[in-house]
């Protein structure tokens, strides 16, 4: 599910190891021996849906091959659920590197963990609909791809990963391009997908008519988004976004849309607990 070997996230994690390690670790470097050898284990201290575990190997690799290595156990894998007191991985290595790396490898698990725990809350939320939760581009700069790949690990699914892999046609863009027929003209020279957001009912109806495939409706109450997906009467695919909450995301799902998008599975995730403890 992680594809640690993605140039993206190579590149996060050789940032990260940058930003906290610089120079070198110099309590690590004046309190513990050069040549000490060490084993780590990381124990869960939530519950939680379990995502990012794949990148520790990377992190451990980078760093470890600069003192004779460092092996890596994993336990679990992303989209795992784990309970308190659950071992998570071991890691063995110089007890330098173990030091170094403790909090950048905690930090990404912990984050992307929290992601997926908040993604499977609200996939679970509308379970037996039938509708999809989708996340969006309200992601960490620069972590993008390891984020949707943890809403992934907690059951959602990638809406696009970013301007250039899908047309999104928003209100802005309706405006700029001098209304939603136009708009939508103007994208038919796009091979993938094209999607546009209505927010009136004029708007609906001249989506429709001019063939539109691929509807978002922002910002509706559970009870107009079912009078405008009756209204559309199966002739698109209907998402629904905005001001959609854990607590009202199975009155729209109940509404009938096909998708449905919550921003705060990225924006709005509480990172988990883990522990990570020294063992000589």
């Amino acid at each position: 599910m992680f594809d640690i070997d993605h140039s993206q996230i190579r590149n996060a994690v050789e940032r990260a190891l940058d930003e906290d390690i610089g120079n070198g670790d110099v309590t690590s470097e004046l309190t513990v021996p050069e040549l000490l050898r060490a084993e780590g284990k990381f124990v869960a201290k939530d519950d939680f849906v379990l995502a990012g575990v794949e990148l520790w190997p990377l992190i451990y690799t980078i760093r470890g091959d600069l003192r004779g290595g460092a092996s890596v156990h994993l336990y679990r894998k992303s989209g795992d659920s784990v309970q308190n007191g659950d071992t998570i991985a071991t890691v063995s290595a110089a007890a330098r590197t173990l030091l170094e790396c403790e909090r950048v490898a905690l930090n990404f698990v912990q984050r992307l963990s929290g992601i997926a725990t908040l993604a499977r809350k609200y996939v679970e939320a509308i379970s037996g609909t039938g509708v999809k939760v989708l996340d969006t581009r309200k992601t960490t700069p620069g972590l993008r791809l390891l984020e949707k790949y943890a809403a992934a690990a907690g059951g959602a699914v990638n809406h696009r990963q970013g301007l250039f892999d899908a047309v999104l046609i928003k209100n802005n863009h309706i405006t700029a391009a001098g209304g939603v027929r136009a708009a939508l003209e103007k994208a038919r020279a796009f091979a993938g997908p094209v999607e546009i957001e209505v927010r009136t009912r004029e708007e609906l109806q001249e989506a429709l008519d001019a063939g539109a495939k691929h509807l978002l409706l922002d910002n509706l109450t559970p009870e107009q988004a079912r009078e405008w997906i009756q209204m559309i009467d199966k002739r698109a695919t209907v998402e629904l976004s905005g001001n959609i909450r854990l607590d009202n995301i199975r009155a729209y799902a109940e509404a009938g849309p096909d998708y449905i998008s919550c921003g705060a599975i990225t924006h709005s995730a509480v990172a988990v607990d883990i522990s990570f403890y020294l063992q000589l």
